[in-house]
């Protein structure tokens, strides 16, 4: 038999897709395929960071208003992601659908414009009941037990933020329509020039600059709305300018219907945006649980949990990119391409990881020092202790959340779904509980089980996309 064939790219005007089918040695397929993840997750980590940044801008110009407009708005902000989160589902599930499409027909112009044209359906849809949600913020406060002072302000916050709810939901589902058609740079531009826009609009409507009027908590919300607005204002442009984005024509007859895609962007989308919220939600009660054990254990906790919260963007971008890529090979019958990008874009997430771990481990006391240059003893220490956790689990976290993208892309969305809730509420949750406050572990315990619900996660998701991947394989 002669040498085995080098892989051979199609030409991306062949094959409309975040990059070429790759064909031939498994070797040579393994590197062309993570070359091809990595293009792809670059522009999507950042464009997470970025994302990050501007709820850091946020923070950062309402701390310099008082610590009672922060307190406000992070309830706000926690009702607001929620929502998110639930209208996000559908737009995620646009991604693995178009990648689909693209993978089965190459030049498939009718489906993807169908799909997008149901995912804005799917936002005209969902936004009012969200909307709905958003407007009982107060009593909703009031009913788990927040203080009144704290509701009204946190209220009056969300009566302005919501507004650009709708515009947030929109850029997301734009975002995933030029990620899935190989344009990852486009949403990661915009981002960044929104990160200028939302300081610019804090600044002017929080304290009162530019001639602007002082509407601070208010004008906190209504800055954090137009910056919604503006980023899809421009992401709307930046497809219209941009050929590869405009030959779509995604606005083309938006009336009518197309009920098959509908549905699964509902069917897929739904358990997406629950998925997620299963681990947000037990994150969001450890720091309420964190908070029982005094100002230093809480402190200590946001200090450390920051950290893995930006080490988290980049196996998320690589997982986002694997979506798409094993998407793109399920589309087009390849179930063997789907198996290798899958599990090439897990061990990329495997070593990233690794070295933010290692990190970790080398130099706690020194990020910790980072945050709290003349701080407290005891919260240096708690942080430090609670480093040498997120170490522990950095690797789990990356292969739980590349996992779970890479089963998207097999349009497997309610077995995950499933798995994260048993992962993080009936395995983490209660270990959190036993040891944080039956052995008394205190934070300490919180964190080993927020540590164990990821690994649990992260083993239940592998061996889903094992035995899908492997069932769909000829032998």
């Amino acid at each position: 038999m002669g040498p085995a064939p080098a892989y051979r790219p199609r030409a991306m005007t062949d094959f409309l897709s975040p990059g070429p089918r790759i064909l031939g040695h498994p070797r040579g397929a393994v590197i062309a395929e993570a070359r091809e993840l990595l293009r792809l997750a670059v522009p999507l980590a950042l464009t997470q960071l970025a994302q990050m940044a501007i709820l850091a801008t946020d923070t950062l110009m309402l701390g310099h208003l008082s610590a009672h407009a922060l307190a406000a708005a992070a309830l706000g902000n926690t009702m607001f992601f929620v929502a998110w989160l639930m209208g996000c589902g559908p737009a995620n599930a646009l991604s693995p659908v178009i990648a689909h499409e693209l993978g089965r027909r190459g030049d498939a112009r009718a489906g993807v414009r169908a799909s997008v044209r149901m995912g804005f359906w799917t936002v005209a849809l969902m936004a009012p009941p969200l909307l709905g949600f958003l407007a009982l913020t107060r009593p909703v406060l009031l009913l788990v037990g927040e203080a009144p002072a704290l509701a009204d302000d946190a209220a009056r916050f969300m009566s302005s933020l919501m507004l650009g709810l709708p515009f947030a939901l929109l850029f997301q589902l734009l975002r995933n329509y030029a990620t899935a058609v190989g344009r990852p740079v486009a949403p990661m531009v915009v981002m960044t020039l929104a990160i200028l826009f939302n300081a610019g609009a804090d600044y002017a409507l929080i304290f009162g600059h530019f001639g602007a009027p002082r509407l601070e908590i208010w004008g906190s919300g209504l800055a954090s709305a137009l910056s919604n607005l503006f980023s899809t204002a421009l992401m709307a442009a930046v497809i219209a300018a941009h050929p590869a984005l405009a030959r779509f024509r995604i606005l083309r007859r938006l009336w009518r219907p197309d009920w098959a895609k509908l549905k699964e962007l509902f069917r897929l989308g739904l358990p997406m945006g629950v998925t997620t919220l299963f681990e947000v939600m037990l994150f969001n009660s450890a720091a309420l649980a964190m908070g029982l054990f005094g100002t230093a254990s809480l402190a200590a906790h946001q200090i450390a949990i920051t950290i893995p919260s930006l080490t988290f963007m980049v196996p998320l971008g690589i997982g986002l990119a694997a979506t798409v890529r094993v998407g793109l090979a399920r589309g087009a019958g390849d179930a063997h391409a789907a198996r290798r990008a899958g599990f090439t874009a897990i061990g990329i997430s495997v070593l990233f990881m690794a070295c933010t771990s290692v990190v970790l481990l080398a130099f706690p006391r020194a990020i910790a020092r980072a945050w709290l240059p003349d701080g407290n003893a005891e919260v240096i220490a708690l942080t430090v202790t609670f480093l040498y956790v997120a170490a522990a689990f950095q690797i789990a976290d990356g292969i739980q959340v590349t996992a779970g993208m890479a089963l998207r892309g097999l349009k497997d969305a309610r077995a995950p779904m499933w798995i994260a809730g048993g992962s993080y509420w009936l395995a983490g949750a209660p270990v959190c509980a036993g040891l944080g406050f039956g052995l008394g572990w205190r934070g300490l315990g919180i964190w080993i089980g927020l540590a164990f619900g990821l690994v649990v996660a992260a083993v239940a998701l592998t061996w889903r996309f094992v035995f899908l991947s492997r069932k769909d394989a000829p032998a």
